[in-house]
């Protein structure tokens, strides 16, 4: 067995996700099978605490070509090198300016605690080392103008049967710019198809955007949800209503880093003709507390719905074939083909893989106060205590698509970032260029 049978660290209660700047309870437990000879007849343990981000060229590669560190502390500990089992407290105080756990195919920003013995010379050390993890919670309410409604639009000419011209009006809108885990995403699309082609369906995309600074700006661009309706038959106008659940995502931003930058997006298109509509969105941890307040537009259209836009006639000899048709003004509901999300879109926040749940304030581990859920990476929540001296079991989210990537190669063509798509953003909200 050796003289160190037992060596390692552990947290107060199994708690392994603390905010900036609080204070880290732990234990070293040493349990010898024999005496250490050593200086003074008392065991030398030095325990570390870092943060620190690396980031890679290629997946899953560890050989970091950036790094940059957020603290590094460390302080020594003697207790008697006696046979038996030993206990040593470990005060951690983590710094207030350390910016969320995250991991990633390039890249991760990782907190963890070092424990060594310092043996004589030509001795061999014992180390162990325990992964923590920080949550800085995004409160979306800092944020300007997040409680407005999102809305964008796009007009696409086009040519059909030789020598007929056409438009199409896409227009997008979100009830909201910011959502936290679990709060469901109202998408409204109108769609004026001024032409007598039909279109193809159209696609609503949940997009995450997760930048990468190596010796250049990598760009990670994955579908986190899609929702596919039905097309808009030829001078038609049509509406459709939709919502998306917000999966297990990590939070936007994550403030503190200069290496690792996440952005959401919801892209709204049609293939035929090819029109696009992008709408910036945010991911946080702390809820928006005002609903969104405007006029309503018109009958039949939500609150944030964009202001009726009357189409221009069509050419005489296409008004001619659409006189017996319905009129622009007299708009049809779209259906929705399929859904990626398999469970119900009616789930609430708490039967949401990863969503906080209620604490009994009871002294035990359960009694601290409700806390908003860690994503440490896409569709994986860690708990706030661990059971057992494994670690933490990240919590899977079924509200994910497989991960299927874009692309890997770089430079990758993304959507606008948030300071091109929103003039009044925080700028430390964006990447660096």
């Amino acid at each position: 067995m050796g003289r160190v049978q037992l060596f390692e660290i552990s947290l107060s209660h199994g708690r392994v996700v603390y905010s900036p700047g609080e204070p880290l309870a732990g234990t070293v437990r040493v349990r010898l099978g024999a005496p250490l000879p050593f200086r003074g007849g008392a065991i030398a343990i030095r325990v570390t605490c870092t943060g620190s981000c690396g980031v890679s060229n290629k997946a899953n590669d560890a050989a970091w070509v950036a790094e940059e560190d957020y603290f590094n502390s460390s302080l020594s500990l003697a207790d008697k090198g006696k046979s038996g089992s030993h206990q040593v407290p470990v005060p951690v105080l983590s710094p207030a300016t350390a910016p969320t756990s995250f991991e990633g195919p390039f890249g991760k920003i990782v907190h963890q605690v070092r424990a060594a013995i310092h043996t004589p010379r030509f001795s061999k050390d014992h180390k162990c080392s325990l992964v923590f993890y920080i949550l800085s919670p995004l409160n979306l309410n800092s944020i300007p103008d997040i409680e407005q409604p999102n809305v964008a639009s796009a007009t696409k000419k086009f040519s059909y049967k030789l020598v007929k011209t056409g438009s199409v009006v896409l227009t997008a809108s979100t009830d909201l710019r910011g959502y936290v885990v679990g709060q469901a995403l109202q998408l409204h699309a109108d769609i004026e198809n001024q032409s007598g082609k039909d279109t193809s369906p159209v696609v609503a995309s949940l997009l995450q955007k997760v930048s990468y600074k190596a010796k250049r700006w990598i760009h990670d661009v994955r579908t986190i949800a899609e929702v596919e309706g039905a097309g808009v038959k030829a001078w038609r106008r049509a509406q459709w209503h939709e919502q998306i659940l917000v999966p297990a995502l990590p939070q936007s931003a994550l403030p503190g880093c200069s290496l690792i930058h996440i952005d959401y997006y919801l892209q709204v298109s049609l293939k035929a003709p090819e029109a696009t509509v992008t709408l910036p969105v945010f991911i946080g941890n702390i809820a928006v507390n005002h609903a969104p307040l405007s006029p309503r537009p018109g009958p039949g259209l939500p609150p944030w719905a964009p202001p009726l836009v009357v189409p221009s006639a069509p050419p005489q000899e296409e008004a001619e074939a659409a006189a017996g048709g319905p009129h622009f003004l007299d708009p049809v509901s779209l259906s929705t083909k399929s859904h990626s999300q398999q469970q119900p879109l009616l789930a609430t926040l708490g039967s949401v893989p990863g969503a906080p749940e209620p604490c009994p304030q009871d002294g035990s581990p359960a009694s601290y106060p409700l806390r908003p859920p860690l994503c440490i990476s896409t569709g994986a929540t860690v708990p706030y205590f661990a059971e057992g001296s494994g670690g933490p079991v990240p919590t899977t989210s079924t509200l994910i698509l497989p991960p299927e990537y874009s692309s890997w190669g770089y430079p990758y063509e993304a959507p606008p970032s948030y300071e091109q798509s929103c003039g009044g953003v925080d700028p430390s909200l964006t990447p660096e260029s």
